[in-house]
């Protein structure tokens, strides 16, 4: 089994049917709605394929719902694009019209950048491609020298070196096409640009009132939430380390060491990790990937990340199915060169029962001869905990709720499986577990097993732990 799991984009790449039967037999665990692009009858479609498609196929497939945020832009020019020379001016207006752009002037969309930058901050557009020092504003005018120049065409983003813009992670945009989240009933909704864990308080606000339970994945890209990265991890459900914009921000030198930073702080507070933006990116219009991506995903891989996210190659590009064959590949290969244990920390102290059953659990099944892990739970948790201590040995989340289920998709090492225990006697539920995992042809006579549960006394809540043998009379 790949532990790391895949996410993919949807795009018009994956409209058809055959297609996006062949990335999920490939083996992506979940899909990403990207509502920077699209409207709401492409949303709802892609959304009704993938659920029929895994239905067919028997397998569970989560759904990311992955909100623009306050993508600050300039607006067009007259002729699509301009060349920008070095040293010339050039400058940024909020009056400007949307399509009146040249060489010398073009319209942006955020009419607060002229108040949030100064003399001696340098802007940077096209994801680095274009750079303008700023030299001087006026009310409705940023004056810059341009530092790095090129092509500069219709659309493009700006960011500001080293953080510092003000607009809020949430736009009417956003709150729009959360209400559409819910009605799609995703199980993960990702925040862009957030700053703080304000962000995400609010948006939990906005996703629970309107009777949504979606977990919520903060995406990291801005300066400011470096800065506030302990107290967003702990707020949130999950991160999504987003290269992009972040590498702009803080400077593409500092990516892989904030990179490896950011996935050990998710891990060690029980948060998910995903790495995306580039890492497949010449595969958008080739069949192979370059040795520099095969070793970007290998190197996420051993870093611990839970999943490797693909974007445009999956949603626009040439390739899809091959694209999740290549990361499949690469991800079992980079998984193959890990340590045979995890790496414990004896001193670690355990808030609660059902983390000191998990861990306990992990530290057994790394020095006994065990095959599998069952997790019997209803919401996950100790699965995911389980997870967190990056082991070979795989777990078997198996739950009676569907949501569950599909949230588990994101967890790394971990493969859900549904089973309702609440069907079965007390007595029965261990027996009937293996015996199910069994038929699915996971497990087989003599393989030593560790199952955990709650006990009869304590629903909701792991608290027993207990080692079988696949084939064994007494399974109670």
């Amino acid at each position: 089994m790949r532990r790391t799991k895949i996410v993919a984009s949807l795009g018009p790449a994956t409209d058809e049917r055959k297609v996006m039967r062949s990335i999920l037999q490939k083996g992506v665990n979940v899909v990403r709605i990207n509502f920077s692009h699209g409207d709401k009858p492409d949303h709802v479609a892609r959304v009704k394929l993938v659920r029929e498609v895994a239905a067919e196929l028997g397998v569970t497939v989560a759904v990311l719902g992955d909100l623009q945020g306050p993508k600050i832009r300039i607006r067009r020019f007259k002729n699509e694009k301009v060349q920008l020379q070095e040293e010339a001016k050039f400058t940024l207006s909020t009056e400007l019209d949307d399509d009146a752009g040249d060489e010398h002037a073009v319209g942006i969309s955020y009419k607060e950048l002229v108040k949030d930058v100064k003399s001696g901050n340098v802007l940077i557009l096209d994801d680095g491609n274009i750079a303008l020092e700023v030299t001087d504003t006026t009310k409705t005018e940023i004056n810059t020298k341009v530092l790095i120049g090129g092509d500069l065409s219709n659309n493009k983003g700006i960011n500001m070196q080293g953080g510092g813009l003000s607009a809020g992670a949430l736009t009417d945009k956003d709150k729009r096409d959360l209400k559409l989240a819910v009605e799609l009933e995703v199980d993960y909704l990702a925040i862009s640009f957030v700053r703080d864990a304000k962000d995400i308080h609010i948006t939990r606000g906005l996703l629970r009132g309107l009777g949504s339970q979606a977990a919520i994945v903060a995406k990291i890209e801005r300066k400011e939430a470096m800065d506030n990265i302990d107290e967003i991890i702990k707020e949130t459900d999950a991160i999504m380390i987003a290269r992009g914009d972040l590498g702009v921000e803080i400077g593409d030198e500092n990516l892989p060491a904030v990179q490896k930073r950011l996935i050990r702080k998710a891990r060690e507070a029980n948060r998910v990790a995903i790495t995306a933006t580039q890492m497949m990116q010449s595969m958008v219009s080739s069949p192979l990937p370059t040795r520099a991506e095969v070793s970007d995903v290998a190197n996420a891989v051993l870093d611990g990340t839970d999943a490797v996210m693909l974007s445009a190659e999956t949603a626009i590009g040439e390739y899809p199915g091959k694209v999740i064959a290549a990361m499949d590949r690469i991800c079992l290969a980079a998984e193959a060169q890990e340590g045979d244990e995890a790496k414990y920390e004896m001193s670690l102290e355990f808030g609660n029962a059902e983390e000191s059953i998990a861990m306990a659990t992990m530290f057994t099944a790394n020095r006994f001869s065990v095959a599998a892990v069952l997790a019997l739970t209803e919401s996950g948790r100790t699965a995911l905990l389980m997870s967190r201590m990056n082991a070979p040995i795989p777990i078997f989340a198996m739950t009676p709720s569907a949501q569950a289920a599909r949230r588990i998709c994101l967890y790394r090492g971990v493969q859900p499986v549904s089973f309702d225990i609440t069907q079965l006697h007390a007595s029965a539920r261990n027996r009937g577990a293996v015996e199910s995992l069994k038929k699915a042809g996971y497990v087989e006579d003599g393989d030593q097993l560790i199952i955990t549960r709650g006990d009869a006394f304590v629903p909701g809540k792991t608290n027993t732990m207990k080692i079988v043998c696949v084939g064994e009379v007494a399974l109670q």
